[in-house]
């Protein structure tokens, strides 16, 4: 039998970093949710610079959500890359990164009323 195990964590490794910027994603909008604001869109770089002064994150973690808007896409479709499958571009330490920055923003969100 074939070992496919590196294909299988490789794709592992890819859906983590998209599953952390869902969840930053996801922490933001209940966020404006709980303020009772309407939110559209995708960028959590946007949502979070566009929060009521009073709520607005230090800058740290909008740079952070750049990062994370990056995977929103990128993390997706083969098309966007100019060879291979998305899962090629990212390493475990992208991985690690993605998921510590999702969990600060989610903590961040968290400690605003929730």
């Amino acid at each position: 039998m074939v070992s496919r195990a590196d294909d299988w964590l490789r794709q592992a490794l890819k859906d983590l970093k998209h599953a952390a910027q869902q969840a930053a994603e996801k922490a933001v909008k209940a966020l404006y949710q709980k303020l009772r604001l309407e939110v559209w869109g995708h960028s959590i770089s946007r949502m979070l610079s566009s929060l009521p002064k009073e709520y607005k994150p230090p800058q740290e973690f909008v740079e952070k959500a750049k990062e994370l808007d990056g995977h929103y896409i990128l993390a997706r479709y083969p098309n966007l890359h100019p060879e291979g499958a998305p899962l090629d571009y990212y390493t475990e330490e992208d991985a690690k990164r993605a998921i510590e920055y999702a969990e600060k923003i989610v903590e961040f969100c968290r400690s605003k009323g929730f």
